[in-house]
């Protein structure tokens, strides 16, 4: 291969030269040149090495499909492997070397273990395993892991940075009426047919020049054509993204995109990201994503210096370089001897090897009819190719032509892996020698040379039809195909006594003879075929291999290519960065942190915060030296004492409005809520479909149709999601509007025998908390001292006296400081989650720890408050007689027996001497209580607290603290008649 820079030709802008590096060596390339370009400019012909045998690779193509020159870029944290350097686009600064090699790809120790190749057949790691002799000099398997550091130490291409990513990466959503992808002929024509049409189009393109094969073809005319149709896109309001990869295709027209926003620039913005991920909706999608040429196995044909015909255009005339002086064109279709020409009339010199007979001859070219290539001489690159010639139903030798650039075009394969992301099963064309995309009843249409048709006026003329049909228009789709004559199947060319390797899978190193090996094997299907070979399992994904491996497989069993069957493609088409999967959701964005507005303040007051889901809540409020066990201790003695106050902004509020609120918390909720006075509030449990509950909490009735449902923390977000879902999908026609005002409201609960006082004294009337104007679960307007408005709702989570404030959300601050200037002095507290949930376990409040998913209103105790009279969402399910059986496990309360032991969340409650599996029950939560003078528990146990009243059990830990005997009681321990709370 000796490649050069032509003094004049190419897209490439010679008036802005780049300069790179490639292994630590300064060389430079133009504007519009990609890595792969530049580095063919400058003669580098080794580029990389291969996964098993680490034989010698140069550059193979010029898109995606490309095996061979896969490099490394960047430096320190910004090291990114296994970069195709046919689409990295050059940049100034860009450092780029080999990989996979050592100390560099053009001298590789590695290149030792092409020596045993023999040894390192299809499926080679599987024999080694399960030949490995035994571990003789101990019990285990040590041998095996010592074969397994060994492995794992060969395994992979290149090395990623161990530093963190030092870029950003965004999401984003997009709709259209249509998505086209590609920016072809097809592609660019379909884009304004749509948009002149009136539709809302996006065009993606995922090289960064629009155009497609009007950018590998010579002279103004193609360039004429392509500028007239961008423009006409533009005009037509075509939305346009370039550097852009349509990577998978998924349900209800979803595309994933990955747009490379800053992989081309040598110095991003700050904060402007590297990449984004798209996800878009479109009413119809139109694939206009071209078609690969496929290269022929035959004797070393992984050497630098083989390479695809249409490469060798895409370099001659989008980049300016001759890629070889003396050169074969080995072809058995039309498209490669347009290329033969213009690389002729560039200097090359050039022989035409066409496995079809009687070709006719050329001007400036010598051509060979009915051969094809054998096999390549040379080492790390071309010398020459060994033909043969067909006759007689089997290969023959012919002559040898000296060469240093050997092209190869074996046929086209449309793309058509974005329509298998869809389940779309690609249809055998024996007479194209390709696969077609398959049916589909989805809105997504193949144009152009996705769908097999050749000629380009043929792919615009496609573009304009399909996008007619899509919308529903009769128009007259081409034909697949196009050649002047019939293409030639080639998929091999070999002797019986061919040594040299010819490879299907150039990454991965396999060979003919590893798919006749697992066909010998008896590893016939082609799924089993793919793992055992690992065929198509590079980073290719099988664009370059697929056919000639199934092909084949086919010949050794004797059948036809779409009898085997197929290898289904799935997403991505092409790598996509985790990074970019995981956008700004990392590190300290990686779960989003939600503050209340009394944050600030109850850090000032000295709280300790915990996470609570997505919420940042105080945990304790300690003193100094106080432990947390003492704190909350503290605190929740304080409020059965006295008073406390808890923050509980973050609860989910959700507002319930309009003419049939009722009827719809009615169908939701098990127990009734349409007549529901106004200015009261009740508690309420809803069901999933399937019976088990999903959710509690209190919703108030401020209006006739205006309520504000309350709900867990937890599931805010959750509960949101159903309601809305409930009235999109299944009740369409009630009159209800749902708005999250969770972030509305600042709110704090104050509980204890002087909760009423402190209140009062806080409010510029202290006549309406009064009992008889504020009973049990009431709600009132009221307004705090400043004219601050706030809600009022006597509620207790803690069984004491107690109610629920709440300010809007600008206010929470100067609330704050009205109730704890009111409750300081009178010796109360601030108390946290840990304080919190001491409370209520005391007094046998659910939360999620109970309620995890499993359970349903009996198990829970709370079957009682289940409706008779309404329907409501789960009544029927929960019904079934599985979850009615008086064995379930129920909600009850534990003591430990010897009162001086505590024990711990999630111990199994079992009957001692008994080996009971799983237990006959488990420990949900447990506390020290304050007002008990001693530990106590929730959980469950089946048969509930009247099966197990005065029985043994134990709670049984082992793994943290042993056994410890328990006695079962009620769950509701504390206060069980409700008198304080209602006092």
């Amino acid at each position: 291969m000796s490649a050069r820079r032509l003094e004049s030709g190419g897209r490439i802008d010679r008036t802005t030269p780049i300069s790179f590096t490639w292994d630590d060596k300064s060389l430079s390339g133009f504007r519009g040149d990609t890595l792969a370009s530049a580095l063919m400019a400058n003669n580098q012909r080794v580029l990389g090495r291969s996964f098993k045998y680490h034989r010698p690779r140069g550059i193979m193509s010029a898109g995606v499909e490309e095996s061979g020159a896969i490099v490394t870029i960047g430096r320190g944290n910004r090291t990114d492997p296994n970069i195709k350097a046919t689409m990295q686009e050059l940049y100034d600064g860009l450092e780029a070397r080999g990989q996979n090699a050592w100390p560099n790809v053009r001298r590789d120790i590695g290149a030792v273990s092409g020596l045993f190749s023999r040894f390192f057949s299809a499926g080679f790691y599987y024999k080694t395993f399960m030949g490995l002799p035994p571990f003789e000099w101990g019990r285990g398997t040590g041998l095996w892991m010592q074969y397994e550091k060994l492995i794992r130490k060969a395994a992979g291409m290149g090395a990623a940075s161990r530093e963190a990513d030092p870029d950003c990466y965004d999401h984003a959503h997009g709709f259209c009426d249509v998505l086209v992808v590609g920016a072809g002929p097809a592609g660019l024509n379909a884009a304004v047919t749509a948009a002149e049409a009136g539709r809302d189009v996006l065009l993606v393109e995922q090289d960064f020049e629009l155009g497609g094969d009007f950018l590998n073809q010579p002279g103004p005319e193609a360039e004429t054509r392509r500028l007239s149709l961008i423009a006409a896109a533009e005009k037509a309001g075509v939305q346009i993204m370039t550097r852009t990869t349509a990577f998978g295709l998924y349900d209800n027209g979803t595309a994933g995109l990955l747009e490379r926003v800053s992989d081309h620039l040598p110095a991003p913005a700050a904060h402007q990201p590297r990449q984004r991920f798209w996800t878009v909706r479109a009413g119809a999608t139109i694939l206009a994503t071209g078609a690969l040429e496929r290269s022929v196995a035959f004797g070393n044909n992984d050497r630098p210096g083989v390479m695809t015909v249409s490469a060798a255009r895409t370099y001659l005339n989008r980049y300016g370089i001759l890629p070889g002086e003396r050169i074969v064109v080995a072809t058995n279709n039309d498209s490669a001897h347009v290329t033969s020409d213009e690389l002729a009339m560039a200097g090359a010199q050039v022989v035409l090897a066409d496995a079809r007979s009687d070709v006719a001859r050329r001007d400036r070219i010598s051509v060979r009819s009915g051969v094809a290539p054998l096999q390549v001489l040379g080492g790390a690159s071309v010398s020459g190719v060994k033909l043969a010639q067909h006759r007689d139903g089997a290969w023959r030798r012919a002559e040898t032509e000296s060469c240093d650039l050997l092209l190869v075009s074996g046929g086209w394969s449309p793309v058509v892996n974005l329509l298998s992301h869809r389940g779309a099963k690609p249809v055998w064309n024996a007479e194209n020698a390709c696969f077609l995309p398959g049916p589909t009843d989805e809105a997504v249409f193949a144009a152009g040379s996705a769908a097999g048709i050749w000629n380009v006026d043929a792919c615009e003329a496609s573009g304009i039809a399909v996008t007619k049909t899509a919308f529903g228009e009769s128009a007259t789709l081409p034909e697949p195909g196009g050649w002047q004559a019939p293409i030639k199947p080639l998929y091999e060319v070999r002797l019986p006594d061919t040594k040299p390797k010819a490879f299907v899978d150039p990454q991965h190193d396999v060979t003919s003879v590893d798919v006749r090996l697992a066909h010998q094997e008896g590893f016939v299907s082609v799924e089993h075929m793919k793992r055992y070979t690992t065929l198509g399992m590079a980073t290719d994904q099988g664009k370059m291999g697929n056919i000639i491996g199934l092909a084949l497989m086919a010949e050794a069993l004797g059948k036809d290519i779409p009898e085997v069957g197929t290898t289904r493609f799935r997403p991505p088409y092409t790598p996509v960065a985790i990074g970019a999967l995981a956008g700004r959701n990392v590190q300290g964005h990686f779960k989003p942190l939600r503050r209340t507005p009394l944050h600030d303040w109850k850090l000032k007051e000295g709280a300790i915060m915990t996470d609570a889901g997505l919420w940042h809540r105080p945990w304790y409020f300690a003193r100094s030296g106080e432990t947390i066990t003492e704190a909350y201790i503290r605190e929740a003695t304080t409020v059965r004492e006295t008073v406390g106050i808890c923050d509980v902004s973050s609860l989910g509020k959700i507002a319930v409005q309009g003419p049939d609120a009722g009827e719809f918390l009615n169908r939701i909720y098990v127990n009734g809520f349409g007549k529901l006075a106004i200015g009261k509030a009740r508690y309420g449990i809803m069901l999933r479909d399937d019976g088990m509950v999903m959710d509690d909490g209190t919703t108030w009735r401020l209006a006739d149709n205006d309520f504000l449902m309350t709900t867990t923390t937890t599931n805010a977000g959750k509960v949101m999601v159903w309601l809305e879902e409930l009235l999109q999908t299944r009740w369409p026609d009630l009159r209800v509007h749902v708005t999250s005002v969770s972030d509305q409201w600042g709110g704090a609960a104050v509980a204890g025998p002087q909760s009423r006082a402190v209140i009062a004294d806080c409010l510029e009337g202290a006549a309406i908390i009064s009992d008889e104007a504020l009973p049990f679960m009431g709600v009132a307007s009221a307004r705090l001292k400043g004219d601050i408005p706030c809600l009022i709702a006597r509620i207790s989570f803690s069984g004491e006296l107690a109610y629920e404030v709440y300010v809007p959300a600008g206010y929470g601050v100067a609330m704050m400081d009205l109730l704890w200037g009111a409750a300081e002095p009178v010796g109360g507290c601030l108390y946290g989650l840990e304080a919190l949930g001491a409370l209520r376990i005391e007094k046998g409040h659910v939360t999620g720890a109970e309620l995890d998913g499993r359970m349903t209103l009996d198990d829970a105790g709370l079957g009682k408050m289940a409706s008779s009279k309404k329907p409501f969402i789960g009544n029927v399910l929960r019904q079934r007689p599985e979850l009615t059986r008086a064995d379930r496990p129920q909600l009850v309360g534990i003591f430990p027996k010897d009162r001086s032991q505590a024990f711990n969340g999630g111990a199994l409650l079992s009957v001692p001497g008994e080996d009971t599996g799983h237990g006959e029950g488990w420990v949900t939560a447990v506390t020290h209580s304050p007002a008990l003078g001693h530990w106590i528990g929730l959980g469950y146990i089946v048969g509930g607290h009247a099966a197990w009243a005065g029985k043994p059990v134990i709670a049984t830990d082992p793994v943290r603290k042993g056994d410890v005997e328990v006695e079962i009681v009620s769950p509701h321990m504390y206060d069980p008649k409700g008198e304080r709370m209602y006092g």
